[in-house]
């Protein structure tokens, strides 16, 4: 039977990793191989006790020069060659990736001529109940299920953009014997063999991206360091360190808040579907 391993580039995501790590072993990942980038608020304790109850390799690389598609394919060849990865998921601490009910695994959704397979990702939507002081993220009732499509001209400079409602970008399954290099934040991948490509119809990916302003304005201040030292970043990121150096950042983090009235408008649309998952804290 395949072995499937996941990569991780992790920083300061201490109120999320072991939910991470915990749910996807419980859903068939067979070991880790995660890399942290200099947290400084407890993650690295997490990871190591991590260790002891999952097979977790631990890099540790706090390099201030970003460098995501190196790091994550030196990822993925690790877990190819320590922990004997047939497949690789490579992963971010805010993502989950979830199996239809009648799919069974991981494995259970592979085949044996896929070389990567593309999963679709879906961003889970906040709303006013982020502003709680027991506020947890899997509260989230919806996601997004037919995005909008702003041009990026518009998601750069237009105010009344909802950053939550945006298109985002797929992520990869990849055969580890072949693997060439993963890609631009792990959406893409090179493989010997470009006839095993395919996607998934059994698999999303659900994105919780905000968890509370206090994480998202630690983000973004590291977004705008990285940014000023050359790394290259997303629309939605660009956008964000924008309205940080203006001082509009919270006034950008409301516009995102999704109200009650609407959610059930937008559902109406088709824009939200309710989200059901089985991730648990």
């Amino acid at each position: 039977m395949w072995r499937v391993i996941m990569t991780l580039l992790v920083r300061n995501e201490a109120d999320i990793i072991a939910d991470n790590i915990r749910y996807h072993a419980r859903k068939g990942v067979d070991g880790f191989v995660v890399m942290d980038n200099g947290s400084t608020d407890g993650t690295l304790d997490i990871l190591q006790n991590l260790a002891n109850d999952v097979d977790l390799i631990l890099i540790t690389n706090p390099d201030g020069v970003y460098q995501q598609a190196v790091w994550m394919t030196e990822l993925a060849r690790t877990a190819k060659d320590k922990l004997g990865a047939d497949f690789v998921i490579s992963n971010d601490a805010d993502e989950f990736w979830v199996v239809d009910d009648c799919a069974g695994s991981y494995r259970d959704c592979l085949q044996r001529y896929d070389s990567v397979v593309t999963v679709p990702r879906i961003n889970a939507v906040f709303d006013e109940a982020i502003f709680s002081a027991d506020y947890h993220y899997l509260n989230a009732r919806y996601g997004v299920r037919k995005p909008l499509s702003y041009s990026k001209k518009e998601q750069m400079e237009d105010d009344n953009v909802c950053m939550q409602l945006v298109p985002v970008g797929p992520k990869v399954i990849v055969r580890a014997q072949g693997l060439i290099r993963v890609k631009g934040g792990n959406h893409r991948a090179k493989h010997w063999n470009p006839l095993g490509k395919r996607q998934a119809s059994s698999m999303q990916v659900v994105h919780f991206p905000i968890r509370s302003y206090d994480k998202f304005l630690e983000n973004v201040r590291h977004r705008a360091a990285l940014l000023e030292k050359g790394a290259h970043m997303g629309v939605h990121y660009r956008r964000w360190v924008g309205y940080y150096k203006r001082g509009m950042l919270e006034e950008e983090f409301n516009r995102m808040v999704v109200t009650h009235t609407q959610a059930q408008y937008l559902e109406k649309l088709g824009v939200l579907a309710p989200l059901h998952h089985d991730i648990a804290p």
